[in-house]
Formats: structure tokens, sequence, C-alpha cells
């Protein structure tokens, strides 16, 4: 699948579980790590994270 396409299997999981999105994005980043800490934080701000690192086609930096 091109880059410049959401993946909507990503999506998914990102809505869903929002780590498993993320790590599927990134990889072992420090984005995957954040979006641990949000989650445990609350189940929104970890989703809206990981919605955000899918949308914006972010990759492990």
């Amino acid at each position: 699948m091109s880059s410049n396409n959401v993946s909507i299997v990503n999506l998914i999981f990102a809505i869903f579980l929002p780590p498993i999105g993320a790590f599927l994005q990134v990889g072992f980043s420090a984005h995957f790590f954040i979006n641990i800490v949000l989650t445990l934080l609350g189940g929104l701000p970890g989703m809206i994270h990981a919605i955000w690192l899918v949308v914006t086609n972010k990759t492990g930096d």
C-alpha cells in the first residue's frame, strides 16, 4: 500500500486498540511509548494520538 494512503487496518486498530495501531504505524519508537502512556491515562487520549499517527502517516523516527 502506498504511504500516501491511510491504512484501514491501522485505523481500525487505532480506534479499538490504540497501542497496537501506533505500533503498526511507527514500530518501537518514542510515539509508541507515548501512546501507551496516553492510553493508560485514559482511552480517548491514546485513541486520538494513534489516529493522528495513522492519518498523518508518521513513521518511526
